[in-house]
């Protein structure tokens, strides 16, 4: 059985990225002044020469995301947090948890994997929390004081355990998705009057992640928990799909909250954390992430008959590198970013395959990780970060060249379950690689490219 790759940042390699980040920073201003002097084909190759691509034929070059830098936090951080004393939930008792997801929302790693690890995790230990306490309690939502009181002591903790400081408002978590929002029921003893708890404890007591997200088993017994809740009071359950009123989907979604908090306290925190994070990995999976922007640069180049290979797949090189700029992946999310981009294309008269001309594969689509060619594309399981004193590992695949797949023209956008390209649900190193722990080979050249950045600056 192929082994998965395991990636590890370094103290002093994040001192690096943040110079990246702070010369890249710099630059990208000093362009937006040049932009407004210069036409757009002017600007099209001054970009073209200063970002390093993907090379037809070749490796893509290392490249990190245009984030504002961050001040660094020392991997092992003693600073204690001032709690509100207000906060019913037992953060104790979820010790491991909390430490858990303050390492998935690492202070400078967080932004690059915030949709697939940091916020999925979040929203689990939140919910699982809540859950917990609702056994003393019998209440599965806050009210809106304490729920003010609760996220901002939740956040204190994660933050002197080393999280990101701008947690929340990267995961758009609010006070408001502490209490029961719109659903009319937060009392255990009332959805158990309601729910067929048996019914659903067998559905989502334990789910095969992978299978889940097709069957949804799971999925479909809290979907039905919570529209029976959110029809209290209302003939909700009469409507059909088409006929369900937007304020009916956010009530449903509302209550949809309220059933994960009470599987999540019906569960030990370990278990309840694995089915919260694998049902969530499903919606992750069904997107793609990445901001794509105007192709009107490879429109030009490769529209109506590609007549020149070199110059066509020169303007994929420049497209594809801004790309790599943004955050890890997982293997299904390139897949789906594949096939939007794919589809983006062939709107603009560019009919030939240029995945395969260009040698484009799913890797190339995420953050580039090393000098060869090296995209890091992270496992369609849900996963965790690593800490130690060295560092912080991860899961990647650095091995797996699966091409980009190219739809046909007719082909609409299918679900995972029914794609056609073979992706394992795991990163698997070639060759039968053993178990390889690899330091980022990125971060010298970040200097010296932040150095560069600098001076033409």
């Amino acid at each position: 059985m192929k082994e998965m790759v395991l990636l590890k940042f370094h103290l002093h390699h994040f001192i690096l990225v943040q110079l990246f980040l702070l010369a890249t920073s710099a630059h990208e201003l000093h362009g937006s002044i040049l932009d407004r002097r210069q036409d757009p084909i002017e600007m099209d190759s001054h970009v073209s020469s200063m970002i390093p691509g993907i090379p037809p034929l070749g490796a893509p070059q290392p490249l990190l995301p245009l984030l504002a830098p961050s001040p660094l936090v020392p991997f092992t951080n003693t600073s204690i947090p001032k709690l509100s004393g207000f906060c019913p939930l037992n953060f104790t008792a979820a010790e491991s948890l909390m430490s858990m997801t303050a390492i998935d929302c690492f202070e400078s790693f967080a932004p690059l994997a915030a949709n697939i690890i940091c916020c999925p995790q979040l929203e689990a230990t939140l919910s699982i929390l809540i859950g917990q306490s609702s056994k003393q309690t019998d209440m599965l939502a806050l009210n809106r004081t304490l729920s003010k009181y609760c996220l901002s002591d939740a956040k204190q903790i994660l933050i002197a355990q080393g999280a990101i400081h701008s947690l929340t408002q990267m995961c758009s978590i609010h006070s408001l998705n502490l209490t029961e929002a719109s659903c009319p029921v937060k009392d255990v003893n009332e959805f158990h009057d309601i729910v067929d708890t048996s019914k659903l404890l067998v559905a989502c007591e334990k789910i095969d992640p992978i299978k889940e997200c097709c069957n949804q088993m799971c999925q479909n017994a809290i979907l039905e928990a919570a529209t029976k809740i959110a029809s209290k009071g209302s003939d909700l359950l009469s409507l059909d799909g088409p006929h369900v009123l937007p304020e009916h989907s956010t009530r449903i979604n509302d209550c949809r909250t309220i059933v994960l908090r009470w599987l999540s306290g019906e569960l030990d925190p370990f278990n309840a954390k694995k089915i919260l994070r694998g049902i969530s990995n499903c919606n992750v999976n069904k997107v793609c992430p990445l901001v794509l922007p105007d192709v009107w640069h490879v429109a030009k180049a490769c529209g109506d008959g590609i007549n020149n290979k070199t110059v066509c797949c020169d303007a994929m090189e420049v497209y594809v590198s801004h790309l790599q700029r943004q955050s890890f992946l997982t293997n299904l999310q390139a897949l789906d970013c594949a096939e939007t981009l794919a589809m983006k294309l062939q709107k603009s008269n560019i009919t030939e395959d240029v995945y395969s001309l260009c040698h484009v594969s799913l890797k190339d689509f995420s953050l580039q990780v090393n000098s060869q060619e090296a995209g890091c594309l992270l496992p369609s399981l849900p996963s965790d970060l690593t800490l130690d004193t060295t560092g912080i590992s991860f899961s990647c695949d650095l091995n797996d060249n699966i091409p980009a797949p190219w739809p046909s023209t007719s082909q609409v956008a299918t679900s995972a379950c029914n794609k056609t390209v073979n992706i394992p649900a795991l990163p698997a190193a070639a060759n039968g690689q053993s178990c390889l722990q690899s330091d980022y080979m990125l971060f010298p050249l970040l200097l010296a490219f932040s150095l560069l950045l600098m001076t033409r600056g």
